[in-house]
């Protein structure tokens, strides 16, 4: 450990912000575990707020349910990604507490006294999608905002191509502190949110589209060209960064709001 988060700990402690048990617990354990084929970040919900999350895809299901009894036994709420359906059977039945959402792909196992993200301010995100067809990513988004314990509003089918639904659906968007915005083909969407918004816009487009798509380029490169000054972009059905990002922003936010 380096000396200035070593002192940190103990202005934290000195401060009743650290008990004495969870400041040996932190001096003592390793800042990484070593499972043979993953070396586990233990140490990155203090260095960045939260903790490492998992990317299933490639994956065995022998290498999850290690890597997910190690953060369970280091008191991580543990949040995965890109988890095929045939391994969240088996995943359920290793930790009946998970939870699989079939159209995100996402695995999460709640801590059962709640996860430090739930007790921590909570910001708020708005994650809107342009089609149905982006529900898949915008589930892995909204899995991701619920981890990180912001509020989540979820607002679906409002693409440019029926442009009166956006206005109708704005009560729910505004006073956001982040809005996810996910979009496939033109990828438009972004752009017009970003007119009726005064927070962050985090850009996601998705593959959907016909050939000239291209898989989603067609979506990226709009996004990026995008004239509304508050749009960012995340990659190609990136549901899960464009969330973290969001939910990094409403966090520190409602920190903001309480002091």
């Amino acid at each position: 450990m380096e000396p200035a988060d070593l002192a940190s700990m103990a202005q934290e402690l000195l401060r009743g912000d650290l008990s004495v048990a969870d400041f040996v617990k932190r001096l003592s354990r390793g800042a990484i575990a070593d499972l043979g084929e993953a070396q586990l970040d233990l140490d990155r919900l203090r260095r960045c707020g939260f903790p490492e999350v998992v990317y299933g895809q490639g994956k065995s299901v022998e290498s999850l349910e290690r890597i997910f009894t190690r953060l369970r036994a280091e008191g991580i709420d543990v949040l995965a990604t890109r988890i095929p359906a045939e391994h969240a059977k088996r995943l359920e039945r290793a930790f009946p507490g998970g939870r699989y959402n079939e159209i995100g792909r996402t695995f999460r196992i709640p801590l059962e006294t709640g996860s430090a993200a739930e007790t921590s301010p909570r910001g708020r995100v708005a994650i809107v999608t342009a089609g149905t067809s982006d529900q898949p990513i915008a589930e892995e988004a909204r899995e991701t905002a619920l981890w990180m314990g912001s509020e989540v509003s979820f607002v679906q089918d409002v693409g440019v191509a029926g442009p009166h639904r956006l206005p109708a659906r704005l009560p729910q968007i505004l006073g956001s502190d982040a809005v996810v915005v996910i979009a496939g083909m033109e990828g438009a969407l972004p752009s017009v949110v970003g007119g009726y918004v005064d927070c962050p816009v985090i850009a996601v487009p998705t593959s959907v589209g016909y050939g000239a798509n291209l898989g989603g380029i067609a979506a990226l490169l709009s996004m990026l060209n995008s004239c509304a000054a508050n749009v960012t972009v995340v990659n190609i059905d990136a549901g899960f960064k464009g969330a973290y990002v969001a939910g990094l922003i409403a966090r520190n936010a409602a920190r903001q709001r309480q002091r």
